[in-house]
């Protein structure tokens, strides 16, 4: 299926492109952000967004295995990126997301989170899907309590700075969405 464009009361998520390159490295090389992703190398390369996106995210949503969005606020303003990986396996990380510094705070992320679970349960049709975070990043694990997420466990796993960190597994079930969703304020 062909990754679609959502929108929100504030945003705009669209399917990522390489011509947001310059917009993602210009946020994501950010060690505010980059601290709490497992797969980002720090210094964070020049090219970075750039290879990422042509090297991993379009494969993987040409072969049908993702979903990648940007998030627009504003006039065509990409100040993040949400995905979905069709991977299966409680200990697997389908969706991410990362926001720009400047927006943290504001309930972006939770909105632009609420579209992409509407997306995964009413169009994917899946009745439930793994995360995870750092221990410690509290935005991330709001998020997750606001969109339906229950914490199943903890495990290890290095970031960029080359430490081990204790992440959360959480599942986020379809009722457990649907149950969140009445006490979401967007």
């Amino acid at each position: 299926m062909k990754t679609p464009t959502l929108q929100t009361g504030r945003l705009i998520l669209r399917p990522i492109s390489l011509d947001d390159a310059p917009a993602v490295q210009k946020y994501f090389n950010d060690w505010d952000i980059i601290k709490y992703i497992s797969n980002a190398p720090w210094p964070y390369p020049e090219d970075g967004a750039l290879c990422h996106i042509r090297d991993t995210v379009l494969p993987e949503m040409e072969r049908g295995d993702g979903h990648t969005w940007v998030i627009i606020k504003g006039h065509n303003d990409v100040i993040g990126m949400v995905n979905y990986r069709l991977i299966a396996g409680e200990n697997n990380d389908n969706r991410g997301f990362w926001l720009a510094v400047p927006y943290h705070g504001q309930g972006l992320m939770t909105e632009a989170v609420h579209a992409v679970n509407d997306f995964i349960f009413n169009v994917l049709k899946v009745d439930c899907f793994y995360v995870r975070n750092v221990k410690g990043n509290i935005g991330s694990h709001r998020v997750k309590l606001k969109t339906g997420g229950r914490i199943i466990g903890e495990c290890e796993d290095a970031l960029a700075n080359g430490n081990t960190e204790i992440m959360e597994l959480w599942e986020i079930t379809k009722q457990d969405w649907e149950q969140s969703k009445k006490n979401l304020k967007l």
